[in-house]
């Protein structure tokens, strides 16, 4: 071992997170080095808040630190209309553009037989059972247009078909692969404008 035992431990810590290699946790660990104990204690303690506090919100399954998120709970949003996405992450996405108004439904991962991850253990029996009722006049289908949001939406789409509500799908000028995450608000708010009926 080239480092002491908890500059190791430290990085292997930040090698945790998605897409951090040997190199950016090695700059992590001298970069946590450079902090005054102040900045090392507040992050320590907003770590431990994070995961003491945030919880899934009981009603569509968006990160809070409440039962039900404050967009569930508002007065000002349109109840009737329900987007379908696969995280937070895109919940994020779409309220930065300020374009919709309507509520969410995240479903927490997506349909993959390949993964051995089946309906039952994605976020969709409450969207089936205890959001689908007359008040609500649109379903807006907005997941990633890769195999397995293809999968899922069309899933959903079974599902739903004999349900007397309109689903629509977001317009896929979005090319294929592409992470609605990753998006710019201007697409993402084009491709609600666009979307496409599917019943």
């Amino acid at each position: 071992m080239i480092y002491p035992e908890e500059f190791q431990q430290l990085m292997d810590s930040f090698k945790n997170f998605p897409g951090i290699g040997d190199k950016s946790a090695e700059r992590f660990v001298y970069a946590v080095d450079e902090l005054d104990n102040d900045k090392i204690d507040a992050f320590s303690k907003n770590l431990q808040d994070f995961k003491k506090n945030i919880k899934r919100c009981s009603v569509c399954g968006h990160i809070t630190n409440k039962d039900v998120c404050s967009i569930c709970s508002s007065e000002n949003r349109d109840k009737s209309l329900i987007c379908v996405v696969e995280d937070s992450k895109s919940v994020f996405m779409f309220e930065k553009t300020g374009k919709y108004n309507g509520v969410y439904h995240v479903l927490g991962g997506l349909i993959s037989p390949i993964d051995e991850v089946n309906p039952e253990d994605i976020n969709l029996h409450s969207l089936i059972n205890n959001r689908i009722n007359n008040d609500l006049s649109e379903v807006i289908i907005a997941l990633n247009p890769s195999l397995e949001g293809e999968t899922t939406s069309l899933y959903i789409q079974k599902v739903l078909e004999k349900k007397n509500i309109k689903l629509s799908r977001l317009s896929y000028g979005i090319p294929m692969g592409a992470d609605i995450e990753y998006l710019d608000p201007l697409t993402i708010i084009r491709a609600i404008d666009d979307r496409k009926f599917l019943s």
